[in-house]
């Protein structure tokens, strides 16, 4: 007679016994390594995960517009990347801002035609208008390499206009030993361009390429401009030395030869990496001009400001007012400013500093002024590839007020802000901005004038 405990036995023992030829059965599916076959979906993953997410670099010399960009200051002069053969490459970036900003000042009424010019606009949560930079770059020759920026659309221009371009010279053209010899230590770069003065211009936004810059604003005082002229870099060992000479004005001119003059520019400074966690630079430079029509150090950024419309009146246009937030000393006849930065990385923190001095005049005034900016930036970078940062920076600009002689004011602005890369060519970031504006004449639309207010920026830069 068959019991259920004689099934249960032998069922038991009948499984057991399958067991061994059911697992080399199953070995033999998964393969010698006891992973299960590949799914479609398997080989589809391990495909993208051998792909690159970052773009090939084929163009010399070239700092790239993508996160591997992050804390590179002049172009590098030796990154590896052989010849072969021209090469005619095209890139872009574009940002798009999300605004909410409040404004308010004390100002004294300014009524003309009935219209008070001391009131300010009324500002409400909103997007910016988008800014796209377009990216012309041509490998001529060995080392020989030239860069042309247009802007599809700014602040100052929505119509598509010419940032810059220039000839980068790395290697001799010459097949000359002393030539050779002298170029593996210079740099010679020629043409219509964004100048090398300070460390600042490398770390903000230029328009529609705001990958580098960890916050959504610049700095209170923007000493940024192109001209047209030459530089020269030596660098040996870690240390660079540069110098240059401009027309001294933004544009090409050759009316009122008198009233104009060359600018020259000049650069010194030590970067080295100390270890894989330690890196240090420090730079010092000059620019000065003794007559120009108008120079624009310190008003050549037609791109803008990213804070739309705060502290300007109900008159105000985007285009016109393209400069809000931002303090323009109005040095357009003479000047000579100096600035000294300092950069140190020690793994995942970065620290960089700014300390600068202007003096020089306009051309209907007698007596020059002076104005001083400091500002200091910390950002920590984490998480594997440092994809996010979280970061600070404290910026204070002081000088003599236009049109009051012995009106000293000053501005202080805070900016706290944080940043995802959700790949290496796309950047979301989001900042709180407080700015306050001291001493300002009663007369002046920003006599008791703050704004503050949270801003958020995607980007996208390759």
């Amino acid at each position: 007679m068959i019991t259920r405990k004689t099934l249960t036995t032998t069922a038991l023992f009948a499984l057991i016994a399958a067991a061994p030829a059911a697992a080399r059965q199953d070995e033999a599916n998964r393969g010698t390594d006891g992973a299960s076959p590949p799914t479609a979906t398997d080989t589809l993953r391990t495909k993208a995960a051998a792909v690159s997410v970052y773009r090939d670099v084929a163009i010399q010399r070239f700092r790239t517009r993508d996160q591997r960009g992050l804390t590179v200051f002049e172009a590098p002069k030796n990154d590896g990347v052989p010849f072969d053969g021209f090469r005619l490459e095209f890139g872009a970036a574009f940002t798009q801002q999300f605004q909410a900003l409040s404004h308010e000042n004390k100002a004294a009424p300014n009524v003309v035609d009935g219209v008070d010019l001391n009131r300010l606009v009324d500002i409400g949560p909103g997007f910016n208008l988008a800014a796209a930079n377009l990216y012309v770059d041509a490998q001529l020759a060995p080392g020989i390499r030239v860069a042309l920026t247009t802007y599809l659309s700014s602040r100052h221009h929505p119509e598509a206009w010419v940032k810059d371009g220039y000839l980068l010279i790395d290697e001799s053209p010459i097949a000359h030993p002393l030539l050779e010899s002298i170029m593996e230590y210079v740099t010679l770069r020629i043409g219509h361009m964004e100048v090398n003065y300070g460390d600042a211009h490398f770390r903000r936004t230029d328009n529609g390429n705001a990958l580098y810059n960890p916050f959504v604003g610049n700095y209170v005082m923007e000493a940024f401009t192109t001209e047209i002229g030459g530089e020269v870099y030596v660098r040996a060992n870690g240390w660079l030395a540069m110098a240059g000479v401009t027309g001294g004005e933004i544009k090409g001119m050759v009316t009122r030869p008198d009233d104009r003059g060359p600018s020259f520019i000049g650069k010194l400074g030590y970067d080295r990496r100390i270890s894989p966690d330690l890196r240090l630079r420090l730079t010092g430079s000059v620019y000065t001009t003794g007559k120009s029509v108008n120079n624009t150090l310190y008003g050549g950024d037609r791109a803008g400001s990213r804070y739309f419309y705060v502290m300007e009146n109900e008159q105000a246009t985007e285009s016109a007012q393209f400069t809000s937030g931002h303090v323009n000393p109005g040095l357009r006849s003479e000047v000579t400013a100096f600035m000294i930065n300092p950069f140190v990385q020690v793994g995942g923190l970065e620290l960089f500093g700014l300390a600068e001095q202007a003096k020089g005049k306009a051309a209907n005034e007698t007596k020059e002024r002076e104005w001083t900016q400091y500002a200091v930036d910390a950002v920590y970078r984490f998480f594997p590839g440092d994809r996010f940062y979280v970061g600070g920076r404290y910026n204070t600009v002081s000088g003599e007020l236009s049109g009051f002689p012995g009106q000293d004011v000053s501005v202080d602005r805070i900016q706290i802000g944080a940043g995802w890369f959700i790949t290496p060519m796309v950047l979301m970031k989001a900042e709180y901005v407080t700015q306050k504006y001291n001493d300002f004449p009663v007369t002046d639309i920003r006599h008791g004038g703050k704004f503050n207010g949270l801003m958020v920026e995607g980007v996208i830069a390759f």
